[in-house]
């Protein structure tokens, strides 16, 4: 699962996002009655730490919801169809070989999968089929590619790659582009690859992770 630092436990989740819960009772009771899946498990335990880009499936109230950041850096529920709660992004962090010369990648929500597509290399990402466990496709992290800044001080921004810097024995920086034309540049760690070129793979919360100035969001809240 994923770390501590970055995951929204299922009880925050219910009680305090959700509002499906009062009480510490009430989440409890719904988790024991088997109700919420997490990346197609069921999960009973209310601690289970959910992170960035687990489904959360609800089947009595046929919701699902994929976890995002906002552009404030916060987490949020973002309702999927039930199409695209089938399968779920992940970062791949490293391409080892195990026992026997087995190559297999480990992603970011520590997943281990047994040979990857050879083409499959760390810092890209894998579309993750969750009823099978099979990588349905790859993207490479490239200039180009539609990218989820997951991290930093840039957290939830979403645009393309413009180009990279490598820093030996530092960090390695990329550069972004959003939507509107701002550019940015963050740690290469904190980049997440969510499309092939300017087609992302899954849907974007409101605003399409743009981040607006202080002055623009008071004024698209006035109207």
């Amino acid at each position: 699962p994923h770390k501590l630092r970055e995951c929204l436990p299922l009880i925050v989740m219910l009680r305090q996002r959700l509002k499906y819960a009062l009480t510490y009772r009430e989440v409890k009771m719904i988790v024991m009655q088997r109700l919420i899946k997490v990346d197609g498990k069921v999960r009973s335990d209310m601690f289970y730490p959910a992170g960035f880009m687990d489904v959360v499936e609800i089947e009595k109230t046929k919701e699902n919801f994929r976890l995002l950041y906002n552009t404030k850096g916060r987490f949020m529920l973002h309702k999927v169809a039930k199409e695209e709660a089938q399968y779920k992004l992940c970062r791949v962090k490293k391409v080892m070989r195990g026992p026997r010369g087995v190559p297999y990648a480990v992603t970011h929500d520590g997943r281990t999968i047994r040979y990857p597509d050879p083409d499959v290399k760390a810092h890209d990402t894998i579309r993750l089929n969750l009823e099978t466990g099979k990588i349905m496709d790859h993207g490479k992290f490239e200039t180009g590619n539609m990218v989820m800044i997951s991290g930093g001080n840039n957290i939830g921004r979403v645009g393309t790659i413009t180009h990279e810097e490598k820093h030996p024995g530092s960090f390695e920086m990329v550069h972004v582009k959003d939507a509107l034309g701002h550019t940015f540049n963050t740690r290469l760690e904190n980049v997440f690859v969510i499309g092939q070129g300017s087609k992302p793979w899954i849907s974007l919360p409101k605003g399409n992770g743009v981040k607006m100035s202080i002055i623009e969001d008071r004024a698209a809240r006035m109207k």
